[in-house]
């Protein structure tokens, strides 16, 4: 946690430049979002109806497009602000960055989200069926785009900025996390109970592991991993991204508490692992 805390400790971190950056960050958002999307309205560059375009996955390349765009100016939004207020660079919010790290998070939870599947398919395999065609090499491409943008910019905000800024204040790093995780799952409450309880604990988990690791770098490949696998590769009919024209489609309603359960277990196992492992302890940041 050295690592980590060297890094949350840089800048200006009085309490209330932890309040004012977050305000500054989506006052800027909103701005320049705005003036983006009126200029391209004005240059007939965008479809008379992209807002809804934009919030169906179905439409694959405005969804993911749009989905890129917001997340990825939110963060950019979070960096110019916390520069601004608290004179924090963007590496010091993403702290150590390791590639290795980014790839090893990333084969980690692409195994176990194909593990889960599994799991399920031979519990309810009427409810899977194949759905790739045309449209599937297309969403590949643009997904990875859009999520990669969406994911990163989450980790930045959840488990950089705001996961520093409970550390430093609570100085312990389990309640910190815990913190941190009903933070991240309350955002996802309109997604439903069940999606909203795995966050909490996805949320919780990163946390931990951002803090051993001493950067995010580790739980982005985590996060791009279980986003990506749910919008192209099995695309679950009471997720998010239900509709994209993914490999396959899955429309299991009556697994969702068992699929919480073992993605918990997961979870658990995930960072138990990375915690046993020294490999992922880093010496103190320069």
């Amino acid at each position: 946690m050295e690592t980590y805390l060297t890094f949350a400790s840089r800048g200006r971190n009085d309490w209330w430049r932890y309040l004012l950056t977050p305000v500054l960050a989506l006052v800027l958002t909103v701005l320049v979002g705005a003036a983006l999307t009126l200029l391209l309205t004005l240059l007939h560059l965008l479809p008379s109806d992209i807002a809804t375009q934009i919030q169906q996955p179905k439409d694959v390349t405005p969804f993911y497009v749009g989905v890129g765009f917001y997340f990825g100016l939110l963060a950019i939004g979070l960096a110019v602000a916390a520069m601004i207020v608290q004179r924090k660079h963007p590496g010091d919010i993403i702290g150590l960055w390791r590639w290795k790290f980014f790839f090893v998070g990333l084969a980690i939870w692409t195994a176990v989200q194909g593990g889960l599947a599994l799991i399920d398919l031979m519990i309810a395999p009427r409810g899977f069926s194949i759905t790739a065609g045309p449209g599937t090499a297309v969403l590949a491409v643009v997904a990875l785009a859009g999520v990669a943008a969406q994911t990163f910019a989450e980790e930045f905000i959840f488990r950089g900025y705001l996961t520093q800024g409970i550390l430093l204040a609570l100085k312990r790093p389990l309640p910190t996390a815990i913190v941190s995780g009903l933070l991240f799952g309350s955002l996802h409450i309109p997604n439903g109970i069940p999606q909203a309880l795995n966050a909490v604990l996805f949320g919780i988990v990163c946390a931990l592991i951002a803090m051993r690791s001493g950067g995010i770098a580790l739980t982005s490949g985590l996060h791009l991993a279980n986003n990506y696998f749910g919008a192209v590769v099995v695309v679950s009919g009471s997720d998010v991204f239900k509709g994209s024209p993914g490999i396959v489609s899955q429309n299991t309603p009556q697994l969702i508490w068992w699929d919480l359960g073992l993605g918990a277990i997961a979870l658990i196992g995930a960072v138990w692992l990375i915690f046993r492992r020294p490999y992922f302890s880093i010496a103190p940041a320069a």
